[in-house]
């Protein structure tokens, strides 16, 4: 679905975008395409099973996957980078912090295949990025911020679009439906570094942010990472 004029939403089972299977809700992550007038930029990719979906929802809005000139990954859980071998194998650039890629490098724990019965397809990153590093892909500048907890390659893409700060946010914040974190069942799970992770991003004015699952944030989103970081300090300190 179109979120914004050149912004869209192409995946994610929580709101029915995709499917995956029966009952699972949480099987493919949130996957967003921004079009420029150099191609697609695509933001995380799903579980793998569901990129023809993916494909067939870019078509309906004229995207062609073809046009997919990078992907960045948020974080290595299944639901998020499952498909990122099948981009590889397209020629697609992956891009992630450095904690990411070496998670999807050897497919480990810390891609949470477990979670899904599914075994990760390791895969090779092509550029590492950093926390605080500004990239421009196709005209965009996008800064990286590095808020590791829910896993240590949490990462958060910042952008402007038509004068609106833009955040893709992976599951640093969890969706209104199901608590304030993303899930906290993974590998790398990290109480103490998530809640300085929320400190950090607590501080940050964004004007929309779109999550890793659920329904986007077009209102005061800061205060929705707040309320967050409220709940971190009461329940971890």
């Amino acid at each position: 679905m179109q979120l914004l004029k050149n912004i869209y939403q192409v995946g994610g089972d929580l709101n029915g975008i995709t499917f995956d299977k029966q009952d699972a809700l949480w099987n493919d992550g949130n996957s967003y395409i921004v079009k420029t007038v150099e191609g697609l930029i695509m933001f995380d990719c799903g579980c793998g099973d569901t990129l023809n979906q993916i494909f067939r929802n870019m078509q309906y809005w004229g995207l062609s996957p073809k046009d997919i000139k990078y992907c960045l990954l948020t974080h290595p859980h299944y639901d998020h980078a499952g498909g990122a071998h099948l981009l590889k194998q397209k020629g697609i650039p992956l891009i992630a912090i450095g904690e990411t890629a070496d998670a999807v490098a050897s497919g480990d724990e810390r891609c949470c295949g477990y979670l899904y019965h599914k075994t990760f397809t390791p895969v090779t990153v092509d550029q590492i990025v950093k926390d605080g590093e500004s990239i421009n892909l196709s005209g965009i500048e996008i800064e990286v911020m590095h808020l590791p907890g829910h896993s240590m390659g949490c990462t958060a893409f910042l952008f402007m679009h038509e004068g609106k700060k833009i955040v893709i946010s992976g599951d640093v914040i969890g969706t209104l439906l199901s608590g304030d974190f993303g899930w906290g069942g993974s590998i790398d799970f990290d109480k103490k570094i998530y809640t300085e992770s929320l400190r950090k991003f607590a501080k940050v004015d964004t004007d929309i942010m779109l999550p890793g699952h659920g329904m986007s944030y077009f209102h005061n989103p800061r205060w929705r990472v707040e309320q967050a970081l409220n709940s971190a300090l009461m329940l971890w300190r």
